[in-house]
C-alpha cells in the first residue's frame, strides 16, 4: 500500500482538534440545547445532500425494514444524546463534561457484556474502573462547586450512555450499505426528531443574532463533517484502536480551547480526574485490542 501524501497522524490530531470544538460552538451559540442540535444537524444534512443524491440515493432501495428501524433508533437515540450533552453544557465545564463523555467505551462493553455476552477480563475489569474513579473525582470536586455542576456531569453521562445505544443500532446496519448513506439517514432521522422535541417545547427556531447562525453552521462543518470525514480517511492507514485512543484527548483540546476562548478555568480535580480517566480507557482499549487479536489467532489457530 502507497502512503498518504499526508502524514495520517497529522490528520488525526486535525480530526481530533475538530472534533474539540463542539463544546465550544455550542456555549458560543447561546441557544436553547434543542436548537443548537437541531440546527447542526439539519446544516449537516444539507452540505450531504447533493453528494448524497449524486452518488448514493439507488442504495435507499437496498435497504431492508429492520434496516431502516435500526437506523431510525439510531437517529433518536443520537439526537437525544446531543440533547442532553449540550444541555449539561449549561452546568458544568467544558472539561467536566467532554471527559466524562469521553467514556463511552465502557458503556458499549458493558452493553456488549450484557446484550452480546463479550467476555469480561480482569485486565478491562481493573482499567474500567480505574476510568469511573476518574469520572467519581471529577464529580466530587464538581460537587464541591455547585449542585448544579453535578447535574451537568450526571446529563453528560446519560448522553454517553445514549450515544452507545446509537453506536449498537448503527453497528449491524453499516455492514450492509454504505457510511454516507447510513449516516445521511441517521442524521435525517435526527433532525426531524430534534424539529418535533424543538416544536413540543415552544422554543423558536429563529430570531437568532448572525453570529449565533454561523456558530449553528461551524457546528455542522467543524466536529460533525470535518472531525469525522478526517477519522474515516485516516482508518485506512491506522488501526482503529490508534484513532480510538486518539478521540480520547478530545477533552484535552476542549479544555485548552475552553480556557483562551470562553476563559473557564480548571480545578486540581477536573484536571487529575481527567487524567485518571483518559488512563484508565486508554488501557482498556488497548486491553480490549489485545483480546480480539489473541481471539483471532486462536480462530486461526483452529482453522488450521
Amino acid at each position: 500500500m502507497n502512503m498518504p501524501k499526508v502524514n495520517p497522524y497529522l490528520v488525526i490530531f486535525i480530526g481530533v482538534i475538530s472534533v474539540a470544538t463542539s463544546a465550544i460552538f455550542v456555549k458560543l451559540a447561546e441557544a436553547p440545547s434543542g436548537v443548537t442540535a437541531f440546527y447542526r444537524l439539519l446544516f449537516s444534512v444539507l452540505i450531504m445532500l447533493p453528494v448524497f443524491l449524486l452518488k448514493y440515493v439507488k442504495e435507499i432501495k437496498l435497504i431492508t425494514k429492520t434496516d431502516w428501524l435500526f437506523s431510525a433508533l439510531a437517529g433518536i437515540f443520537l439526537s437525544f444524546h446531543f440533547i442532553l450533552w449540550f444541555e449539561s453544557l449549561n452546568y458544568t465545564s467544558v472539561a467536566s463534561s467532554t471527559v466524562l463523555v469521553t467514556l463511552q467505551p465502557l458503556f458499549a462493553f458493558i452493553g456488549g457484556a450484557i446484550f452480546f455476552k463479550e467476555r469480561i477480563t480482569m485486565a478491562m475489569i481493573v482499567s474500567g474502573t480505574i476510568a469511573i474513579l476518574g469520572s467519581v473525582l471529577i464529580s466530587w470536586g464538581d460537587f464541591r462547586i455547585s449542585g448544579m455542576a453535578l447535574w451537568g456531569d450526571f446529563l453528560a453521562l446519560i448522553a454517553c450512555a445514549l450515544i452507545t445505544f446509537y453506536l449498537f443500532f448503527g453497528q449491524s446496519v453499516r455492514k450492509r450499505i454504505s457510511l454516507m448513506t447510513y449516516t445521511f439517514i441517521v442524521y435525517g432521522v435526527s433532525t426531524l426528531t430534534l424539529l418535533v422535541y424543538v416544536l413540543m417545547k415552544g422554543e423558536a427556531l429563529t430570531g437568532y443574532a448572525s453570529h449565533q447562525w454561523i456558530y449553528f453552521l461551524l457546528l455542522a462543518i467543524v466536529p460533525n463533517l470535518l472531525g469525522h470525514t478526517l477519522f474515516n480517511w485516516s482508518i485506512k492507514w491506522v488501526s482503529t484502536s490508534i484513532i480510538s485512543v486518539a478521540i480520547l484527548f478530545e477533552p484535552v483540546g476542549a479544555t485548552i480551547l475552553a480556557f483562551y476562548i470562553l476563559g473557564e478555568t480548571v480545578v486540581i480535580t477536573q484536571v487529575l480526574g481527567g487524567l485518571i480517566v483518559i488512563l484508565g480507557i486508554t488501557a482498556f482499549l488497548l486491553n480490549n485490542k489485545k483480546k480480539k487479536v489473541v481471539h483471532n489467532s486462536k480462530q486461526e489457530e483452529n482453522v488450521v
